[in-house]
Parts: C-alpha cells; structure tokens; sequence
C-alpha cells in the first residue's frame, strides 16, 4: 500500500515538473491538394512547410507525421476547403481563386489590378491582414477550418498575344482569355474577353481560338505558351493573392499549444521559401522566354492609364454584393487598400474611394 502511494506521488511529480514529457503527444495528418505537386504551392508543403514544423517540434516532446496527398487523390482543384472541413483531412491548401463562394474577401486582390506588381509585397500585406484582422478569417471560423499562413502568392500578370501591342487600340475586337474574375481587366479595352485557364491555354493559341490570354510568367515558361503567343507586355496588371494553408478546427484545436504554435511557424517558413523561389522563377522565366524569341516590352505610361481608366470599378460592385450577403465587402475592399497605400503602393485607380 505505501508503495503504491509513492508511486502516485512520483507520477504526480513527474506531471508538474515536466508536463511537456508527461504528456507529450504524436500527432499525424493528412494534408491534400488538388494541383499535383510539380505547383511550387504544393512543392513548399514538403520542401518548407514539413520540416519547418518538425524543427519547431524539437524539444517540445512532441512530434507530427505528415501525408502529402495531391494531385486530386482526395480532393480536386477548388474542394480543398471542403475536403479538410469533413475531416477527411487535417491540413490542405485552402484555394480562394478556385472558391469564392467560401473565401470571397480573400480575392479582393483579383479586383484590384493595376496595385502592385510585387508578389511579396502583396503575399505578406495579406498574410498579415489575415493575423491580424479578424474579418479577414472570419470565413475559415464559418467553414469549420483554421488559417495556417503560407499565402500563395501570383507574380504580376502578363498580356501575351499572336500580335505585337502597342496601344489599346490594338486589342480592339481581339479575343483574350483570362481566368477567373481577371475577365473584369479586359473591360474598356475593345477586347473579347473570354473565360479561359491555363490548361487549355496553348492548344487554343496555336487553334486560334485566343488572340492572347492573361497569364503570369511563371506560368507561361513551363506552358511554353511563348511559342504561340511570342508577344509579351508587360503592362503591371498586378500580383495577386491565391490562397493559403488552412486546418481543420477540432483537430487543430486538440492538438497541443506547441503542436499548434509549430504549425504556423512551418507555414512561415513555407511562405519564405515560395516568394524566393517564385521571384527566381520570374526572373529565369523573362530570360528564357526572351532566348527563344518572345519579344517582350514595358507598356507606356500613356496605355496603361488609358486601360486602368477604361475599366468597369468591378471591384465596388463586388464589395457591395457582398455586402448585400452580410459579408464586410466594402471594409475589407478599404483595408486592402489603404494597407496597399501605407506600404508604399501607388495603385492607378483608387478602386475603394470612386
């Protein structure tokens, strides 16, 4: 019987004295993406993001397995959210772009062109909007996930076309596919707009049914889309925000405050090493695209006031449907870009004062 009571007062003390040990923990996780992992969005989970975790884990007694599933095996483009909000995974990369209905506030860069053309400026304005603006993640809270960081950042967009450019006025009666609510750019242009993405974006170049798309350099490199549309200009259409890391809530808050803590300090890890290497992906993709003819030129001041002027403001109309839903469209349209402003951004439209 005495041994049995200095037994349990040992246990106790082992417990006060070192809980971390006491009552250290494994966690494991499922993490999914719908693009496979060749996208440097889903390349920083296991190159930045991973070990970042595990390095913040050491000392704590705690410990985090991860299993990387992309490319669709359980979650498609744009279901991310909806994949780890059931639970049928932990983590995921939560794709505002491809989910607007769930994350709208989160694509008030898409109606914004014309800001900034630096991606880690507009990458870490947001990411710090998120830490910091409750209105900025009150969506996740609604969809039963947690904002993790990492935001997933898109280099300025480009015009490439079969033709050279150089006014407006030659887009006049062009069609130009562009993905997502970037179809709003094209307005005041006399161009066609037309609902396009990157997946089909060559074959219907070289079809001729594009005369040119929106597209990123990043992304026009690797779709070798320089060999059917040789003419890029650079017209500072803008750098966008994209999506994010997010978990699931009742796993994330089961989980230990290291545990937790670790978690974000992966995902800024994630962050760094995606903007570093998306800035060196921009630069190699230029030169490259140049060494094998692209003829790639800087739009006159002269034109791109003239197609920032001639745009429709779709970016009030957004903030105010979303308003009418009960969503701060308007506040969060004002906060993004005055926090622009205060960054040293010189936007050519004030999108949120017209």
């Amino acid at each position: 019987m005495r041994t049995q009571m200095k037994m349990r007062v040992a246990a106790a003390a082992v417990a006060i004295l070192a809980p971390g040990l006491a009552f250290a923990d494994s966690y494991s996780a499922t993490v999914v993406a719908g693009h496979p992992g060749v996208f440097r969005w889903v390349k920083m989970i296991d190159e930045a993001f991973v070990p970042g975790v595990n390095a913040s884990l050491e000392g704590s007694g705690h410990s985090m397995s991860f299993d990387g599933q992309y490319g669709g095996a359980i979650a498609k483009v744009g279901d991310e959210l909806e994949t780890v909000e059931a639970g049928l995974a932990e983590i995921g990369i939560c794709q505002s772009l491809f989910d607007p209905a769930k994350l709208a506030v989160q694509n008030v860069t898409y109606y914004t062109p014309f800001v900034s053309d630096d991606p880690r400026a507009v990458s870490e304005l947001m990411d710090q909007l998120h830490r910091s603006d409750p209105r900025m993640t009150a969506a996740y809270g609604e969809n039963g996930v947690v904002y993790l960081g990492a935001p997933v950042g898109i280099d300025d967009y480009l015009l490439m076309t079969k033709f050279p450019v150089e006014s407006l006025a030659d887009l006049d009666g062009r069609k130009i596919a562009a993905p997502g609510p970037a179809i709003n750019w094209l307005s005041g242009t006399g161009a066609v707009g037309v609902s396009g993405n990157l997946t089909t974006y060559y074959n219907e170049l070289k079809t001729g049914v594009y005369d040119g798309v929106i597209v990123f350099a990043s992304a026009a490199l690797p779709g070798k889309l320089y060999e059917v549309a040789p003419y890029v200009t650079r017209a500072g259409l803008g750098a966008q925000y994209a999506g994010a890391l997010c978990a699931n809530a009742d796993w994330y808050d089961g989980l230990a405050a290291e545990a937790q803590a670790a978690l974000h300090a992966g995902a800024d890890d994630a962050r760094e090493w995606y903007l570093s290497a998306l800035e060196g992906a921009v630069a190699t993709s230029f030169k490259v695209m140049g060494e094998n003819g692209a003829t790639i030129t800087m739009a006159s001041d002269d034109m791109r006031s003239a197609w920032a002027a001639g745009m429709d403001n779709a970016a009030k109309q957004w903030a105010e449907s979303l308003d009418a839903k009960g969503i701060p469209g308007s506040e969060v349209l004002a906060l993004y870009m005055n926090s622009m402003r205060e960054a040293g951004a010189t936007p050519l439209r004030d999108w949120d004062s017209e």
